[in-house]
């Protein structure tokens, strides 16, 4: 059961690249309503894989597969409507590329042992890549090459992390498995040294496909080159992935007695994350981009928290939540923006509040839910950072880390208003059709709901990945 979820899409996926268009839209939705089914029925039974020493299914890696899962039906069908509208030449290419993508990312949600962990988030790179180069233009090809090697770079580092914390087993851990779980168990009697070592090249390299700054250089021209429907993937769930690898090891680091060494250094990237985001955003002059640095932002905000601990975990893991939905409803808006303007730049927009009405609805809920204002989730998550880092005595990380905020929603906020409401002469190209909008409201409703009731079995879902290193919500 376990291993079936990551290789259905895997099997579409293949298939796509040589069924036709039409065969490839509809696997495209089906294969996304049979992973969200597998998912569901994952996390309601809990079954042993049959691989267990590689596989597993835990608290922290559930989540985040609910959350794909979720995600890429509701992109799926978005995507039937675009790919009619955008005509992109390589479809077979574009829609098994996102099933093949699924898979990867659902592998690394299930991996347990910490080299296949490396291996699936080096296979999300391998996904993903052709995604962004859809268009087939010199930006794109660029944009590509930029993603596929910082990234490379980047997963090297966490491969040479792994090994190192491999090293701090020593001679009298011989026989425990390499997995997570199993070294979180012993993680008293590790080499403090390896462990601190492996955790900065892990951090490091995985925070390099999360979109930590400074290593954040790829992001913005990826996610602005894809196609919509993949740019929501990989800011919605890709980076996600990336996180769940720094998350795991740093439960390692909390069960050693090492949380404040990796505390520290996840409070300082996430600062530095947040603070690059603000520098760039006030002066962005296309939208896609703009969501790109905001994404860069919303990374910062969930390693800081993180890296604060106790009621700033269960924050970064609200933020996390919340910015896949909201974002990846942005993605899609923004992509209707585009089909509809025909330009990425803001200046060449204007008045969607009158020639989109839909499209603006989301899109502006979208910035509102993901500047943190109440009453998304972003702000319950944010709020429970703040309080966290107040009571463990960061007052100055804090007042840089709310100070920034209000800078990002003010340059945010100012080119979401010219977006919206100044007059533009340019003539719309696109109708709102209900599978280019309704993706969107889904995923809105859903963070909404998520704000006010969140059912016990997800909540003890959240309550189990961080225990670990909530120190009891303090």
């Amino acid at each position: 059961m376990v291993e079936i979820v990551f290789l259905t899409p895997f099997i579409t996926g293949l298939g796509t690249f040589f069924l036709p268009k039409i065969i490839g839209r509809c696997l495209l939705v089906l294969t996304g309503a049979a992973h969200l089914t597998l998912s569901l029925m994952l996390w309601r039974d809990q079954p042993r894989a049959i691989f267990d020493q590689y596989f597993a299914v835990t608290p922290e890696g559930m989540l985040s597969l609910l959350v794909i899962s979720l995600l890429f039906f509701l992109i799926s069908i978005y995507t039937v409507g675009f790919l009619k509208e955008s005509k992109i030449q390589s479809e077979r290419l574009f829609t098994g590329g996102m099933l093949v993508f699924l898979s990867t990312m659902t592998m690394v949600t299930l991996s347990d042992h910490i080299m296949v962990m490396w291996i699936a988030i080096e296979a999300t790179t391998l996904a993903s890549a052709p995604l962004i180069n859809t268009h087939r233009s010199a930006a794109s090809l660029e944009a590509t090459w930029k993603y596929v090697l910082i990234c490379s770079v980047g997963i090297a580092m966490a491969l040479l992390g792994s090994v190192l914390v491999a090293f701090s087993m020593g001679q009298g851990n011989a026989d425990t498995p390499l997995s997570f779980s199993a070294l979180a168990g012993v993680a008293k009697t590790l080499n403090p040294l390896w462990l601190k070592a492996g955790f900065v090249f892990i951090l490091v390299g995985y925070g390099t496909k999360m979109g930590l700054a400074p290593m954040h250089t790829w992001l913005p021209d990826a996610h602005s080159e894809a196609p919509s429907p993949a740019s929501a993937l990989l800011s919605g769930v890709l980076l996600n992935c990336a996180y769940l690898g720094i998350f795991k090891t740093n439960k390692i680091m909390v069960a050693a007695g090492l949380e404040d060494f990796s505390g520290t250094i996840l409070m300082v990237f996430g600062l530095l994350s947040i603070l690059a985001a603000a520098t760039f955003i006030l002066k962005q002059n296309e939208y896609k981009r703009m969501l790109a640095y905001s994404s860069i932002e919303n990374m910062g905000i969930i390693a800081f928290g993180t890296g604060v601990g106790g009621l700033g975990v269960y924050g970064a893991v609200l933020c996390m939540l919340h910015h896949s939905l909201i974002k990846s409803s942005l993605f899609l808006s923004s992509g209707n923006i585009l089909l509809g303007y025909g330009n990425r730049l803001i200046k060449n927009t204007g008045n969607l509040v009158k020639v989109m009405p839909r499209t603006f609805v989301a899109f502006f809920a979208g910035f509102a839910g993901i500047s943190g204002l109440p009453p998304f989730g972003i702000f319950i998550g944010e709020l429970c950072i703040i309080i966290a880092a107040f009571r463990a005595g960061y007052y100055v990380a804090v007042t840089v880390f709310i100070l920034s905020l209000c800078v990002i929603f003010a340059g945010f906020g100012n080119q979401v208003m010219k977006i919206c409401f100044e007059e533009c002469s340019t003539e719309i190209k696109i109708q709102e059709k209900a599978s280019m909008v309704l993706p969107q409201y889904l995923l809105l409703l859903t963070s909404l709901i998520l704000c006010f009731f969140i059912p016990d079995s997800l909540n003890q879902t959240i309550s189990d990945a961080i225990s670990a290193i909530g120190g009891g919500l303090r």
